[in-house]
């Protein structure tokens, strides 16, 4: 993990930013692991509550995994496809998650979600988990995002940053609960991912 620069830490709206956290061999090494965990548990596309298919492909890492379907958004210990545990989540992520948070324990998921092109992801609030104090950790890899960060309700002002491979940020706090999505990806800025798209790794204490 790349050491930060003096002011490289920007705050906005009590949302932490860690730009170029993951050096560029990280960055493939985590990319190579979490692509080939998916051979385990195969990325797909849910539905929501109200029947309409996400665009983005999704699968988990850990203990427990966040799906939805039709009975709601909640988490669970097996793909709802395969009916396989997920697997675990990698010792890098762990160690990452420790040196961004000062969480008085480990996560047990980690949502990855596959961008391809048009994929997004509407503003919403991370709230399905058991104790908000535990932090919400996100690592972005491969294409830039345009990601959209709010407040904690829907009405609140927002404003856009871009992510980019190996950036890092954190939702803590009285920003815990901030409404935030991807308006976009950026196709071909990144070389990371074979064929393009964005892997964004969302670590979790959900039980």
């Amino acid at each position: 993990m790349t050491a930060e620069r003096d002011g490289n830490r920007p705050n906005l709206m009590g949302f932490a930013l860690h730009p170029g956290f993951l050096a560029a061999g990280e960055q493939a090494a985590l990319a190579d692991a979490v692509l080939r965990l998916s051979g385990e548990a195969p990325f797909y596309r849910p539905l929501t509550p109200g029947g309409r298919r996400m665009s983005v492909a999704m699968t988990n890492l850990g203990t427990l995994g966040w799906v939805t379907d039709a009975r709601g958004y909640r988490y669970q210990a097996r793909h709802p496809e395969t009916g396989a545990p997920w697997p675990p989540i990698p010792e890098s992520l762990i160690r990452l998650w420790r040196t961004v948070t000062d969480a008085a324990g480990d996560p047990d998921c980690c949502l990855v979600n596959l961008y391809q092109s048009g994929a997004r992801m509407a503003l919403h609030q991370d709230r399905d988990e058991a104790d908000f104090s535990f932090p919400v950790v996100s690592v972005s890899l491969g294409d830039t995002a345009v990601f959209r960060i709010g407040g904690t309700t829907r009405q609140a002002p927002s404003r856009s940053v871009r992510l980019a491979s190996g950036d890092v940020c954190v939702l803590a706090g009285p920003d815990r609960l901030a409404f935030h999505g991807v308006d976009r990806v950026i196709a071909g800025s990144s070389r990371l991912i074979a064929g393009g798209g964005r892997l964004n790794l969302t670590l979790r204490r959900a039980g």
